[in-house]
Parts: C-alpha cells; sequence; structure tokens
C-alpha cells in the first residue's frame, strides 16, 4: 500500500486521472444497478436484463476497431475528454425514462452511453505509460485497476442503497456529475511535449487508411503470442463472465430475493474480492519471473471458475458472496500481471488498437455469454446457468497451460521507453 501512496503523493499527473477515474467510476456504477433493476421491473423478465447487457455492450464491440485507431491518432488526453462530455450528456437523458418507460429507450440510451467507453477505457489504459516512469508503471497499473474495482464495490452497494432510498433520478444525476468531474481532471493532465499524441515512429508510424491501421494493429498481435494469448484469457473469462452480467440481477431480486440492495451486495464483493486481488498481483508482480507468471495465470483461472460454481450453489445470499468474492480475487491477480505484461511489452503508437482490440474481444464473447444466459433464464434457474458458466471460465486454465507446456508462449521484446523527465521534475502547465 505504500508503493499506491507514494505514488498518489509525488505523481500529479497519475493522481489528477487517478482522481477522474475514481469519482467517475463511482457514479458508473450508480448508474448500471439503476438501468438493471429498472429493466426487471419494466418487465420482470431476465430476458430484458440480457437484452439491456447487450445493447450496453454490442455499441462498445462496434466502437472498439474505431477508437483503436482513433487513440493511435490523435491526443489521448482531448478523445478521452470529448468520451466524458458525451457520457454526461447521455447519463442526463437517462432520466427520461422515469416518464417515459419504454424497453427500447432504454436499450437505446444503454447503447450510447457504452458506445463511447472504449475511448475512454482504452484511452486510459495507452495513456499510463506516459503518466508513469517505468518504475513506476507496475504500482500505476495495478492502483488503477484496483481503484476500478474498489470503486465497483464501492459504487454498487452505495448505488443499491441509494436507488432504494432516493430513487432512480438521483443515480442518473450522479453519474451524470462524475464524468464531468472526470473530463475537468484528465483536461488538468500535462506533458513535456504539450500533448499526448502517441509516438508513431518505427513500427508504429501511418500506414494510410483508418482499415488499414486497425490490420496492423491486430498483424502486430498475432505475430506475438504472448499478446494474442493475454488478449485470449479475456476471451476465455467472458465465456462465463458475461453470464455474470445477468446471473447478478436475477441472484439479487430473484433467487434471494433482496431487490437493488442485493444487486448491489453481489456486486460489492465481487468488487472487494478484485481489489484484493489486485493487491497480491501487485506484490507477487514484483518478484514473479515469466515462467513464475504462466503458472500463477493457469492455477488463478482454475479457482476462479471454481469459486464461481461454487457461487451457484449457495443456499444463501451470505455463503454466495464469499464465492463470488474468491473468484474475484483470483481473476484481479490475473487481471494486474497480465495488463503489466502488456504495458511493457506493447510499443506507444499501437498501444491504442492493441488494448481496444483486446477489449473488443472480450465484449464480443460477453455479449454472447450474456445473450445466451438471457435465454437460458427462461428455461433454466440461475444456480444452473451459474454453475456452467463456471465451468467455462475455468476451461480457460486448460488452454492457457497447454499452450505454456508447447512452448508457444514466448516473451516477446519489452517496448516500454526509459523514464521520462517529466515524471522526476515539477510539471508546468503547457
Amino acid at each position: 500500500m505504500s508503493g499506491f501512496l507514494d505514488l498518489l503523493r509525488h505523481n500529479r499527473n497519475y493522481r489528477n486521472c487517478w482522481l477522474g477515474q475514481t469519482v467517475s467510476e463511482i457514479g458508473d456504477h450508480f448508474n448500471s444497478v439503476a438501468v438493471l433493476s429498472l429493466a426487471l421491473h419494466l418487465t420482470g423478465s431476465g430476458f430484458t436484463v440480457g437484452a439491456v447487457m447487450i445493447a450496453r455492450v454490442l455499441p462498445a464491440v462496434i466502437a472498439g476497431p474505431v477508437a483503436g485507431v482513433v487513440l493511435d491518432r490523435f491526443d489521448r488526453r482531448k478523445v478521452m475528454i470529448a468520451s466524458d462530455i458525451l457520457r454526461c450528456v447521455v447519463a442526463l437523458l437517462h432520466i427520461l425514462l422515469l416518464t417515459y418507460r419504454q424497453t427500447w429507450l432504454l436499450y437505446t440510451l444503454s447503447g450510447l452511453l457504452m458506445f463511447a467507453s472504449p475511448f475512454f477505457n482504452s484511452g486510459r489504459s495507452a495513456i499510463l505509460p506516459r503518466l508513469a516512469s517505468r518504475e513506476e508503471l507496475h504500482t500505476a497499473n495495478a492502483l488503477t485497476q484496483t481503484t476500478s474495482w474498489l470503486t465497483l464495490s464501492i459504487g454498487t452497494l452505495l448505488g443499491g442503497v441509494s436507488t432504494m432510498q432516493f430513487g432512480y433520478k438521483w443515480a442518473f444525476f450522479a453519474n451524470a456529475l462524475s464524468f464531468l468531474f472526470s473530463a475537468i481532471a484528465i483536461g488538468s493532465l500535462r506533458s513535456l511535449e504539450g500533448h499526448f499524441r502517441p509516438d508513431r515512429s518505427g513500427a508504429a508510424k501511418l500506414r494510410g487508411s483508418n482499415y488499414e491501421e486497425f490490420r496492423e494493429g491486430l498483424r502486430y498481435m498475432t505475430a506475438r503470442p504472448l499478446i494474442l494469448g493475454i488478449g485470449l484469457l479475456g476471451v476465455g473469462w467472458s465465456t462465463g463472465g458475461g453470464a455474470a452480467q445477468v446471473l447478478f440481477t436475477l441472484f439479487g431480486e430473484v433467487v434471494f430475493q433482496r431487490g437493488p440492495a442485493g444487486i448491489g451486495l453481489i456486486w460489492s464483493f465481487a468488487g472487494i474480492g478484485l481489489v484484493i486481488g489486485g493487491i497480491i498481483g501487485h506484490r507477487a508482480g514484483a518478484k514473479l519471473g515469466f515462467t513464475q507468471y504462466k503458472h500463477v495465470v493457469t492455477i488463478a483461472f482454475f479457482l476462479h471458475g471454481l469459486c464461481y460454481a461454487l457461487f451457484s450453489l449457495a443456499p444463501e445470499i451470505w455463503g454466495a458472496i464469499v464465492f463470488i468474492a474468491l473468484s474475484r480475487v483470483a481473476m484481479g491477480m490475473n487481471s494486474v500481471l497480465n495488463r503489466t505484461m502488456l504495458l511493457l511489452h506493447v510499443p506507444d503508437g499501437l498501444r491504442g488498437r492493441v488494448f481496444t482490440t483486446v477489449e473488443t474481444m472480450s465484449n464480443a464473447v460477453m455479449m454472447l455469454s450474456m445473450g445466451a444466459a438471457g435465454v437460458a433464464s427462461t428455461i433454466y434457474t440461475p444456480r444452473q446457468i451459474g454453475f456452467v458458466a463456471g465451468a467455462l471460465s475455468a476451461s480457460t486454465a486448460i488452454f492457457w497451460a497447454w499452450a505454456n507446456a508447447a512452448g508457444k508462449l514466448p516473451e516477446p521484446e519489452q517496448e516500454m521507453e526509459a523514464p521520462r523527465r517529466e515524471f522526476t521534475e515539477p510539471v508546468t502547465p503547457a
């Protein structure tokens, strides 16, 4: 924890980015709990919850390739600010649902909100090596991800409780304000160059059309099995993780009959598990060698799937939240280690496309998983669906272990640049 505090104290750029992230993500989870609860109350069907989740993921899948090219062509800070402003407006428009309760409007607004997300989320990942030196990078990555999971825990818990106390309107308004705060925080970032445009020299130089730019990112990934393998880990997780987006609502509202507070409680403990896993991943990352890292990924994925399946079988909500927390501990540790590997090995001019491609692959499979879970909820019980989802996630460990044993995951060259002066000297506004 001292490493996290030192980073926040001494790195102004990272601190401002972190503050914007913290506030906006808490507000975003207010929106998520309110939207999913409202969706269930509009129709009383788990299928509607699944449809809303697909409406939130499909636009992100479509936007992913575009966002990757944009982030590798233009100033990433400006792109992130534009994303925040657009999301602020759309979040406010959610208030219309309180007087015009139509499912098509619910799907449309959810889709618009998520369409802008890859421009910010992948931008934050791509810009991170510009905010932290090589020595700070692993800590900055761990803190960024751990914060996301902590805000998941806090935001969903507060969102569930406040929605029950103050209604949906408050949740949507708080979400809009959080995006505005984030835009101001990101706007305060400064660099010695006066901009945050990517380095397009060497292998990442401009290639022509947007399509060619996107294909260049794919060629880079397929030529480096470790980078592609990390992307496929996200795909493996999404086979069961997508279903969780639907199941958490069904378990909170239907299985345990706790209403929005039950949804918030499950999501909150999932977030707590991720935070613990992130802290473990931060400490482990400083000690593990490359070979050990690959073995840890195998073990963690197996434990994640096993605990996910046990969550689905727990008779009471208190046992369920313990198992889902343990499942997320394993995933949190994996996520920190894998993201650090990407940050160290992917060149600056390709980070936007690599991170959006990884996110798009995961979101596409997550969408299929959510759709399958939504349809299955009309035939099977949430517990049955959850057990299958856990088994699917656990199977990822088998494929990764096979690839590792077959020698198909060599370590590629490291591309992270040397520490920059702007991290060790006072920064004046550009």
